[in-house]
């Protein structure tokens, strides 16, 4: 019986990213937090700050994948528009959650009060649920299968934690490296099979070029860490007997 892979997908929003101006840490944290819940990150896409590329983006991740994860656009100024675009992907009206408003206006009683401006960090979905944000006063998001945090990575992290051990999932992913002075397309057959021959297993090759030489380190992935010591010892034992030594833990 094959093992149920848990799935999600990301929507980076923020014209910042696409200009350069900003480098995405969140990609990688998000990736790295959802294999230890036992999911893949299966799709990023990056959009501009336009409702009908959010939306878009969203409808197409949220029934694609088992959960969909959305960074930026949820703060407090005119262009901060994530949660209505959010809200036209799902069909529903934008509302003020009144659990976020008492929770800003708590944060914001000694930082100069509620404003109309910081009221907006309020507005959800209609029947979303809050994420907790102990970094700051707005709270994350949630409505369904889908997860509305925020771009500032420490506080997207922040919100990963609150979420932590609340998602379905299946075993996470555990990874063995190796490396060999060799060129991938040398070893592009023996790689094909010592895959195939594992099941569950995946190999990544990742080609480097040093000191005037080609080299390669594969990367061995499953669930089962004990497959993934049984892939490398073959791939090991076969890239020797063919004249390539291996280097442990990769070059």
């Amino acid at each position: 019986m094959n093992e149920r892979i848990w799935t999600a997908g990301l929507v980076v929003i923020g014209d910042e990213i696409l200009s350069g101006r900003t480098q995405d840490r969140n990609i990688a944290q998000i990736a790295g937090w959802l294999n230890a819940q036992g999911i893949r990150l299966a799709e990023v896409r990056v959009v501009a700050d336009r409702q009908e590329a959010i939306v878009a983006a969203v409808d197409a991740l949220r029934t694609g994948y088992d959960y969909c994860f959305t960074t930026g656009g949820i703060g407090p100024t005119h262009d901060d528009i994530t949660v209505d675009a959010i809200a036209a992907a799902l069909g529903v009206p934008v509302v003020i959650h009144p659990q976020a408003e008492a929770m800003l206006a708590d944060y914001y009683a000694t930082r100069g009060g509620l404003t109309e401006a910081r009221l907006r960090m309020a507005r959800v979905p209609d029947g979303a649920d809050l994420i907790v944000n102990r970094m700051s006063g707005a709270p994350g998001i949630r409505h369904g299968n889908v997860f509305i945090l925020a771009g500032v990575p420490h506080i997207a992290a922040g919100m990963l934690d609150a979420l932590s051990g609340t998602l379905e999932g299946g075993r996470p992913l555990v990874s063995g490296t190796i490396g060999c002075w060799v060129a991938e397309s040398e070893v592009a057959d023996l790689l094909a099979r010592t895959e195939r021959a594992h099941d569950g297993v995946s190999i990544g090759s990742y080609p480097l070029f040093r000191d005037g030489r080609v080299g390669a380190n594969f990367v061995v992935r499953a669930t089962d860490p004990a497959l993934v010591d049984r892939c490398i010892a073959a791939l090991t034992r076969d890239l020797e007997s063919g004249g390539w030594p291996v280097v442990s833990e990769g070059i």
